[in-house]
């Protein structure tokens, strides 16, 4: 990957458009194609846990990355352990995400770092995408300055994807890995477990091994009997 940082600055494997259920967020993902391809300066996402961000924020740089521009993820709950001058000097990369950017809000610290490095990455004309779960005037941010700034560009609400677009996420995943999986037992997936693309992923992942192991077809009773159910 062309000039990526090392941890915690990473993409995260399995996550790009082509794993990516758009469901009701087409709008979303034609946006943010764009803004990979250098065609839209900044972009702010924001949804409830499980509405998908992390995905589409890694999608994104990954489109970017493979359209040669200089990369970045900023996973804000993990740089929040470190001081806030981890971001100096991150204004080197052409295309910064910054991921859970609400993880900042309150911190005085991290908000005068974040809107430096806000300041710096546009004057350079260099591209930014942030993901939160609210709005920026929603989320808790007291330097006003940088709420401005946050609301500068575009500003998306992800939905949580419908039972539909979960069937066809664990149809695809399972497709994806050889593993012939039915609408039914999708759907039967999706009724009993977690409402949640990585919830029902996890599941995925236990009913795999076990079909593996045990060279069982996936079908309502095997489901049953592995996730006791």
């Amino acid at each position: 990957m062309q000039d990526q940082l090392t941890l915690p600055l990473y993409l995260e494997d399995g996550l790009d458009y082509a794993n990516y259920v758009a469901d009701k967020n087409a709008a979303v993902v034609r946006a943010t194609q764009a803004w990979a391809r250098g065609e839209m300066e900044q972009i702010y996402l924001y949804g409830e846990q499980g509405s998908g961000r992390s995905h589409v924020v890694n999608a994104a740089i990954k489109l970017a990355d493979e359209m040669g521009f200089a990369t970045c993820v900023l996973p804000c709950k993990e740089l929040v352990q470190m001081p806030p001058e981890v971001l100096e000097g991150i204004e080197q990369f052409s295309m910064v995400a910054v991921d859970d950017v609400d993880t900042f809000a309150g911190q005085p610290e991290w908000e005068e770092a974040l809107f430096h490095l806000y300041n710096r990455c546009r004057e350079l004309g260099h591209g930014l995408l942030f993901s939160g779960l609210h709005t920026p005037r929603e989320s808790g941010f007291m330097l006003a300055d940088l709420i401005s700034r946050l609301g500068a560009g575009p500003v998306y609400k992800l939905q949580p994807l419908s039972d539909e677009g979960l069937t066809a996420l664990l149809m695809r995943r399972a497709k994806q890995r050889g593993m012939p999986l039915s609408k039914e037992v999708a759907h039967y997936i999706i009724l009993r477990g977690v409402r949640q693309p990585k919830a029902l992923i996890a599941l995925l992942d236990e009913l795999d091994k076990s079909a593996l192991r045990q060279q069982r077809k996936l079908t309502i009773p095997f489901v049953k009997e592995v996730l006791h159910w």
